[in-house]
């Protein structure tokens, strides 16, 4: 494939020539490609490693466990993010009653609180020492434990506690896939004898299905990488198996193997989603987008309505975050202080750095797809996506094991040498978890960043290029100036992730290092619920940052979205 550039004939008109191919850029991109694909590879190489008397006891005795219970982990999480996510996305988008607004934006609320601090939250509020059991056993009259109450920590409660902050990954990808869908087509099902419901299931669902295995599919993903919340529930899961062999017995062949495995089941499910559509189409048939009709809901229908919007915002936002923020004023004096302010010091620097550095690389990837999109290119770019995919605690080891050979040998050279060592140079260190955040939200920058670029005209390339701007030139003089509200929305999501995230984290920060989130665990673990509020609190707050801009966003991503909508009324 040859790229085409154009330049300024003696005439002074703009005709395309031939230039050279820009190498560099390709370079570029598969090294990122390849540094994204380094801890995928350094976790599937020990496949082939000897197998020790740890992971024979590990398969004799827990291994299965491990995987069963992960299994139904992400089983019930893709049962509950679809009947939650999906009746309320459609309510919200096609339904008219009191609070639809509201419950349009509110509904995304619960991506702000990570699913180990709600855990925490429901915890402290529910266990048996907890206010709730206290009161409803004052209540009763009753003195000993109430039996028929579940524990909340176990499988089920888990799988709910990850359900609630989860279920807005379907939620927002059904309610884009509902406001793109054609007014024609549901007033054809209305014409044929389908009420609002039918037309639904009948017409609207199955048009949606891309959308909905995708939202599933990030669900999953985010079940399968959760560690904080499973750990503390007392849950066994590769994830926390992980962690165990990796930590507690000290065993990286056995804590390597188990990540292959896990990162093999992350696979498969990627696989069976692409599967799953196949060879057919769910494109639209018309190019005409009216205004969505809204079926006016009165009487129960109203009073339903509000009640399945309103239980995952009050259960997933609400009720945790008014519980931290009791928690945390009236134990002011636990957790406010300097330490609270040196974490977020720690959190802010790193979660800001890997923001800049994933941007940056994000901007290089999708300039080099714009500029050179041949196959190999593509590829590429395709490789460095897959960073999401792969679980923190996966993630980790596949950074670990490498760093640490890297670190021996340098020592190793330094003291056959020089007759000294410099210690941990790559493992334990700022490099290894920055590295880690860069390899697991680079993709999260680079969705936005390409988007944003796709909507940059090609003229603006030929003209920077006639006026002798170089490729590199183009893009810092031309497009990242027109991309900067774009590139300031990837860098808030991606420092916001940063400042979440637990498993990666709390295995390769260097010693007496702890971030929000790395304290909000370790207060947790030791059962100092009221003390782990502040910083808790200090996430959620940030949290709310990106939701916000999802929000404003997703209510503009229908053409035509500013025209009046059509009131029906059911029957």
């Amino acid at each position: 494939m040859v790229s085409i550039d154009t330049a300024a004939d003696a005439t002074g008109r703009l005709s395309p020539t031939k230039m050279r191919r820009p190498r560099l850029w390709t370079i570029v991109t598969w090294a990122i490609a390849l540094a994204v694909a380094f801890p995928i590879l350094a976790v599937f190489s020990s496949i082939f490693a000897a197998r020790g008397d740890i992971w024979r006891h590990l398969a004799e005795t827990v291994l299965s466990s491990y995987v069963a219970n992960s299994l139904l982990l992400v089983g019930g999480v893709g049962i509950g993010v679809l009947l939650m996510g999906v009746p309320a996305a459609w309510m919200v988008t096609l339904c008219r009653f009191p609070g639809r607004k509201v419950f349009d934006w509110a509904l995304l609320l619960p991506m702000a609180m990570p699913a180990y601090v709600i855990a925490y939250t429901y915890t402290g509020l529910l266990d048996y020492a907890g206010p709730a059991q206290s009161a409803l056993r004052d209540f009763l009259g009753m003195e000993g434990g109430l039996r028929w109450i579940p524990d909340i920590r176990s499988l089920p409660g888990a799988v709910v506690m990850l359900v609630l902050v989860l279920y807005p990954y379907v939620y927002l990808l059904a309610r884009a896939a509902f406001l793109e869908q054609s007014a024609c087509v549901l007033e054809v099902s209305r014409t044929l004898g389908c009420s609002p419901w039918r037309g639904f299931f009948r017409v609207a669902l199955p048009l949606a299905r891309p959308a909905l295995v995708a939202g599933v599919a990030l669900a999953l993903m985010e079940a399968l990488n959760d560690f904080g919340t499973v750990q503390y529930f007392g849950v066994d899961t590769l994830a926390t198996g992980i962690y165990r062999v990796w930590r507690g017995m000290g065993d990286a062949t056995a804590g390597s193997q188990l990540a292959a495995l896990l990162l093999s089941i992350v696979f498969v499910f990627l696989a069976l989603e692409r599967w799953s559509r196949g060879r057919r189409s769910f494109a639209h048939t018309t190019t005409r987008y009216r205004p969505l009709p809204r079926y006016r809901l009165t009487g129960i229908r109203a009073v339903g309505a509000i009640a399945g919007c309103a239980v995952p915002v009050t259960f997933g936002f609400l009720l945790p975050a008014s519980v931290l923020l009791y928690w945390a004023i009236t134990n002011l004096d636990a957790w406010a202080g300097e330490k609270f302010l040196f974490l977020v010091r720690n959190s802010f620097f790193m979660a800001g750095f890997a923001a800049v550095l994933a941007v940056c690389l994000a901007s290089v990837l999708a300039y080099a797809m714009r500029l050179h999109p041949t196959r190999p290119t593509q590829w590429a770019v395709r490789v460095a996506s897959l960073g999401y995919a792969i679980p923190g605690p996966v993630l980790a080891i596949g950074i670990l094991l490498p760093f640490a050979a890297i670190d021996h040998g340098i020592n190793a050279w330094a003291k056959a040498t020089f007759g000294i060592t410099f210690g941990l140079v790559l493992s334990g260190t700022l490099v290894a978890v920055t590295f880690a955040y860069l390899v697991r939200f680079l993709t999260v920058s680079l969705n936005v960043v390409e988007t944003s670029l796709g909507k940059v005209t090609r003229s603006m390339d030929f003209a920077a290029r006639s006026l002798g701007r170089s490729p590199f030139g183009t893009l810092t003089d031309v497009h990242l100036p027109i991309m900067r509200g774009s590139l300031l929305t990837a860098a808030i999501v991606v420092f916001v992730d940063v400042l979440k995230e637990l498993p990666a984290t709390l295995v390769l920060r260097p010693f007496n290092f702890d971030t929000l989130a790395t304290m909000t665990y370790n207060l947790a673990s030791d059962e100092r619920l009221a003390e782990a509020a502040g910083p808790a609190i200090a996430i959620v707050a940030v949290g709310i940052i990106p939701v916000y801009l999802m929000a404003r966003a997703s209510a503009k991503a229908r053409p035509g979205h500013d025209a009046p909508a059509i009131e029906t009324f059911t029957r």
